[in-house]
């Protein structure tokens, strides 16, 4: 694959200007189909940190930005939708070559997705009104919506183009000014979306990306006492990490974290259709979607029909060439992720899981692949079942009744998307809500939209991004009262 970046690749974005990190410093970012260097990029400092912070802060406190009107800035970020649609292929080369997915998951998914994000707080920024309250005072009293001032979006391997999204157009289109701190694995689409963001008209300063190692940027970002808010996707481990640093300066925090959904399958399910959902949730972006389906809960009477078709389907599943249009399963994101999932699923074994297909990671061009592994034969707290194992590995439990599934379904400290197959909709009402996650899906997985509105509860963090709840996320209420009966 060919990837062509036009910005100067592999520099730091602040204040609107390309800029070398301070001290020099450079990091390898590496192909995950190859094992091979596809370029190199700054590795930031602190000190990078503090300059694009006080580029954010100088933006928001003296430049047009906040106090342009929501329509302008909708404008602006319309404009931005159009260049991704424009520059789609770019986005969808880079996406896919440094993350390691299929291209036409890039194009499909990703790149359209994000792009729609753009196009969805576009709209909604057309229409960011405040509100008069009747009181019972003689006084006049309004709401005004306000920016909270700089956002810094902290964003994870996986979906990096997406996953930023979620975070910036929103902020942008409320006001904010933002510091993007994108994954060191995978920093090349954030690079790409600051050259956007300017073409699109965005003013310097406004939008800002540092990269380098989160171990250090992270931790210095979120505690940054000019940074008003932290929006954070990432494992439930280091999201804990950060909310307490957050907290040392009280700034609000979102959080988007682990998750180890239950897909529950009844015996009543459309079966071709609910095993095509079943291997979609736990494949898709090679496992490594803290929204996907790793748990699959089957009813007692077709749990052997179901391991026999999975036994028969998994291996069928295009697997390998990123560059193939057909290709279904990529490589995971890097040489450590390939170890963790090895590792999981090895211990599994050894602990008497049964390995229904797969379990061994896959000598291929030197890349980072793991084959599609079905694992039966659990205890309810193997490691691999409580666990986020963030690979291509799916665990197969049975039930017997509805109460039974829900407890195994609930039984993780994790709690961001679960789903229900059935023919019974009765069922699947009364089942969804007693789950405890954020989303769930009925005869579906991952239908995701701009409009509706995802995040955890429990160890998947608080908050949501997507739809209004996110953008209201970003701004604060200001109670403006004027006493209309005169001096008491």
């Amino acid at each position: 694959m060919s990837l062509t970046v036009t910005t100067a690749p592999g520099r730091l974005f602040i204040d609107g200007r390309w800029a070398d990190a301070t001290d020099g410093g450079r990091m390898d970012v590496i192909a995950p189909s190859t094992g091979e260097k596809i370029t190199d990029v700054a590795r930031g400092t602190t000190a990078d940190v503090d300059a694009a912070v006080a580029a954010a802060r100088r933006a928001f406190d003296e430049g047009p930005w906040p106090r342009m009107s929501s329509r302008e800035r909708a404008r602006i970020l319309q404009r931005a939708y159009a260049l991704m649609r424009e520059r789609s292929e770019e986005l969808a080369a880079a996406e896919s070559l440094d993350v390691g997915k299929p291209i036409t998951f890039a194009r499909v998914v990703d790149v359209n997705n994000a792009a729609e994000l753009y196009e969805y707080y576009a709209a909604l920024g057309h229409r960011l009104d405040g509100d008069v309250r009747e009181i019972a005072a003689d006084a006049h009293a309004y709401v005004r919506n306000e920016p909270l001032g700089v956002v810094a979006a902290i964003t994870p391997f996986n979906f990096p183009l997406i996953l930023s999204s979620t975070k910036i157009a929103p902020a942008l289109v409320a006001g904010n000014t933002v510091v993007h701190k994108p994954a060191s694995d995978t920093p090349l689409s954030a690079l790409l979306m600051a050259e956007l963001l300017r073409d699109a008209g965005v003013p310097d300063g406004v939008f800002n990306v540092v990269t380098g190692p989160g171990s250090t940027l992270g931790d210095h970002l979120v505690s940054h006492p000019d940074v008003d808010k932290v929006a954070f996707t990432g494992s439930t481990e280091i999201g804990a990490h950060a909310a307490a640093l957050a907290g040392r300066t009280l700034k609000p925090f979102t959080a988007e974290l682990g998750g180890n959904a239950a897909n529950i399958l009844f015996a009543d399910a459309d079966l071709d259709r609910a095993i095509h959902t079943v291997i979609s949730a736990f494949v898709f972006n090679a496992g490594q979607f803290c929204m996907a389906g790793p748990r699959l809960l089957v009813e007692r009477p077709i749990y052997g029909v179901v391991l026999g078709i999975l036994k028969d389907a998994v291996p069928h599943v295009p697997f390998g060439d990123i560059d193939d249009p057909a290709t279904v399963i990529g490589p995971v994101a890097s040489r450590t992720q390939l170890d963790k999932v090895t590792a999981m699923v090895d211990r599994a074994r050894a602990a008497g899981a049964r390995v229904v297909t797969g379990g061994h990671a896959v000598e291929r061009d030197g890349g980072f692949y793991y084959a599609p592994t079905v694992l039966a034969d659990l205890d309810p707290d193997a490691e691999v079942v409580v666990d986020e194992v963030f690979g291509p590995v799916l665990t197969v439990q049975p039930f017997d009744t509805e109460d039974e599934a829900i407890a195994l379904a609930n039984g993780t400290k994790y709690g961001l998307a679960s789903g229900i197959q059935t023919a019974d909709l009765a069922r699947a009402h009364r089942i969804a809500g007693r789950l405890r996650a954020g989303i769930t899906w009925v005869n579906g997985w991952a239908i995701l939209d701009p409009a509706v509105p995802f995040g955890g509860v429990k160890a998947s963090g608080w908050g949501r991004e997507g739809g209004p709840e996110a953008l209201q996320s970003y701004q604060k209420a200001h109670s403006i009262v004027f006493d209309l009966g005169g001096a008491q």
